[in-house]
């Protein structure tokens, strides 16, 4: 079941003209069940206009920070950003799961590694907790920062990251790209793509000494970065991605049909979630996820396009097909996990286990 809990809004930073800081508190009984891991989001809901919406948004707390906190950047038409920035006040209590997420790697306190970030505007939220986690956790290592923006003055947690460089001074660097400043350097000027990527590797940054990538912002910055990483010599498998949810295309990538011919076909389904097992009825052209739902079962999902995996569930039985994929590694998908709000059943029987 999607169980979610509340949280009272205990402190609100206005961090820039259109962002705000949230820090959370959770019930007395629901602290430990909050303990996150460095990278996590929370998926928060709330009802607007007799519909209920969901949300998710990074942790940007060190996982010893004693503090759970999200940042929150206003996005145009956006319904949660734009009443967490505008309407939302100390004292007020929202609704959240349980911290999800995958972005984030094993620490290792007794290795010196050495860390590579790329980001855009509020994809710095998990990095403040990965940087903050790190560093303390693994003494030995150090972490390099490329965090792209429009200007100066649209930097989230531009204090904290100073702050933070002093505190671990020669094992933070951080490389702000702005795309309307001039720069003293013209390295730093312009969008982080895949020219700026290759200039940065080339004269700046040594891909070779890397150990781990972690890279979370709009789809096409990710992919120029990830593309810039492999050609100086990193290897896939120890790049991690975030991508946004408001960078989604508007219209989710599906594979191509023949006129007439409709995605996915009738299906029997046997959905697991909390030990019980349902059997719902899938038609040509709806994904597994609304059809449980259409069915009344409570089946946990927040962006609904294919990136936040909160959806995540494995296929025992039968095949699917998945429109987009931003969220499992390649890992995952060959262990049978899917994301159920972009599978489409290929076969007449599937069954779905979200308890794994």
């Amino acid at each position: 079941m999607a169980k979610f809990h509340s949280l009272r809004v205990a402190d609100i930073k206005r961090d820039t003209r259109d962002a705000v800081i949230l820090t959370l508190e959770p019930s007395e009984a629901d602290k430990s069940a909050f303990k996150f891991i460095q990278g996590q989001y929370l998926t928060f809901r709330r009802e607007f206009d007799g519909e209920e919406m969901r949300r998710s948004y990074s942790i940007c707390a060190g996982v010893n920070d004693g503090v759970l906190r999200v940042g929150i950047k206003k996005v145009d038409g956006g319904w949660f950003s734009t009443f967490a920035n505008d309407e939302l006040k100390v004292g007020d209590v929202l609704e959240a799961m349980t911290p999800m997420g995958n972005f984030h790697a094993p620490l290792k306190p007794e290795k010196a590694r050495s860390y590579l970030g790329f980001t855009g505007g509020s994809g710095i939220t998990p990095m403040v907790s990965l940087i903050k986690t790190v560093l303390e956790a693994e003494p030995k290592s150090d972490f390099t920062l490329v965090y792209g923006n429009r200007a100066a003055n649209a930097v989230m947690f531009r204090e904290e990251l100073e702050d933070l460089k002093n505190t671990y001074l020669g094992r933070l660097n951080i490389v702000h790209v702005l795309e309307s400043d001039v720069a003293d350097i013209k390295l730093f000027s312009g969008r982080l793509d895949r020219e700026k990527c290759d200039a940065l590797f080339d004269k700046w940054i040594d891909v070779g000494r890397a150990d781990l990538a972690f890279i979370c912002g709009p789809e096409p910055m990710m992919k120029a970065v990830a593309a810039s990483l492999e050609a100086h010599g990193m290897d896939k498998g120890v790049i991690k991605f975030e991508l946004f949810a408001s960078a989604l295309p508007k219209r989710a990538r599906q594979k191509s049909m023949l006129p007439g011919e409709e995605h996915g076909v009738r299906a029997a389904a046997t959905i697991i979630i909390d030990g019980a097992a349902r059997e719902v009825e899938i038609a040509p052209g709806e994904t597994l996820l609304e059809a449980a739902l259409k069915t009344k079962i409570d089946a946990p999902y927040a962006c609904r396009g294919g990136v936040c995996s909160t959806c995540r569930a494995k296929l025992i039985e039968g095949e699917v097909d998945m429109d987009v994929n931003y969220a499992l590694e390649d890992y995952e998908v060959e262990r049978g996990y899917i994301l159920t709000c972009q599978s489409h059943p290929r076969t007449a029987r599937v069954v779905v286990d979200y308890d794994q």
